[in-house]
């Protein structure tokens, strides 16, 4: 299951006791696999510019999610001949992402905790945003050369009239640097050889004889060369028409050809303070929860944490208790603080 629930209680001797009874319950009935989400003493503030912050870290966890998201797309749509491969791709920091939410390490040299959390928070939204213009550019980069290299494959698998010529022509096939001669490249169908063989030289005045040499070939016909003078060119080529011999409007340019062969070949947030108040001692928990056993879990998580919140917890144990001035019905609310990372939304495959 791809599901994790970061919660986070005081760490305090009584709450410090609980966590053990909720490892000791979900690890005998195998409700969850845990594993302790360290992160450091951050220099906390006043709990009104936290409860400002708030806010702010809300509209980035949203910022951040679609970013990755759009990430992870990305990765899909390079990968989309080896879609197995997608997910062993999709890495944090060079690892894989259980690895990386069960082993987290907060970054103190990209994020020092002497900083003030908003000015942490700031440094998060400008590298996320930065991750967010570098992904366009390197999208559009890819999407262009997906485009050229789609161009590329449908010249390559044309026929001879459509087809690039950079991997069948040759040097030796042509005359080169000459005031007078050009040699020409000639499209035949294959029921016209004989025909093409007779008449060519023919065709106009001023043709090489038997400059003729067919250098390639396909199930539709065949790439002749000829050789004739520069100024008889467009007649030879109107006669060829005439005829079905059709001309390839090609010249050899050893530095063209050589270019087109080249182109052939998280941000985790705890909102504990603004519920639990001032000083700072939380522990935070992160549960991988068995796919069979979540409502069991949720029960028990619950019944250990239910002494944060006495009424929260009665309402949660018993929905249809009525209790004035209280509204769970809208938002997911523990006695606990809870937040969901589902990778699964990641899921290009």
């Amino acid at each position: 299951m791809s599901e994790f629930w970061l919660i986070s209680a005081p760490g305090d001797k009584t709450n410090l006791q609980a966590w053990e009874r909720m490892n000791t319950v979900t690890s005998k009935s195998n409700l969850s696999s845990n594993s302790k989400f360290h992160i450091p003493d951050l220099k906390v503030g006043t709990l009104d510019a936290l409860v400002g912050l708030s806010d702010e870290l809300g509209k980035l966890d949203t910022f951040a999610e679609s970013v990755i998201k759009k990430i992870a797309q990305y990765i899909g749509e390079v990968m989309e001949d080896s879609k197995d491969k997608v997910q062993e791709n999709l890495l944090a920091n060079g690892v894989d992402l259980i690895s990386y939410l069960t082993r987290f390490e907060w970054d103190m040299a990209k994020y020092p905790i002497k900083q003030p959390l908003k000015n942490i928070s700031e440094a998060l939204a400008k590298q996320v945003t930065q991750i967010e213009a570098d992904l366009k550019t390197r999208s559009a980069a890819y999407n262009n050369i997906k485009g050229n290299l789609q161009s590329l494959e449908k010249k390559t698998m044309g026929n001879l009239l459509t087809r690039t010529l950079a991997d069948i022509v040759h040097k030796e096939d042509f005359v080169l640097n000459s005031e007078y001669l050009i040699t020409l490249l000639v499209v035949v169908p294959k029921s016209s050889y004989v025909q093409w063989q007779k008449t060519y030289e023919s065709l106009s005045d001023m043709v090489v004889p038997r400059s003729t040499k067919m250098i390639a070939e396909d199930a539709e016909g065949g790439l002749f060369t000829v050789t004739l003078f520069r100024k008889v060119m467009e007649d030879f080529k109107a006669k060829a028409r005439e005829n079905r011999f059709m001309v390839r409007e090609f010249y050899y340019d050893e530095k063209e050809l050589k270019c087109e062969k080249e182109d052939g070949s998280l941000h985790d947030r705890v909102s504990c303070v603004p519920r639990y108040g001032l000083p700072v001692n939380f522990q935070a928990m992160l549960l991988q929860p068995n796919r069979k056993s979540v409502k069991r879990l949720r029960d028990v998580l619950n019944l250990v944490f239910k002494h944060l919140d006495e009424v929260a917890a009665a309402s949660i144990m018993d929905p249809g208790m009525d209790i004035p001035g209280l509204q769970l019905s809208n938002q997911e609310y523990y006695p606990y603080v809870y937040f969901k990372i589902d990778l699964s939304l990641l899921d290009c495959s």
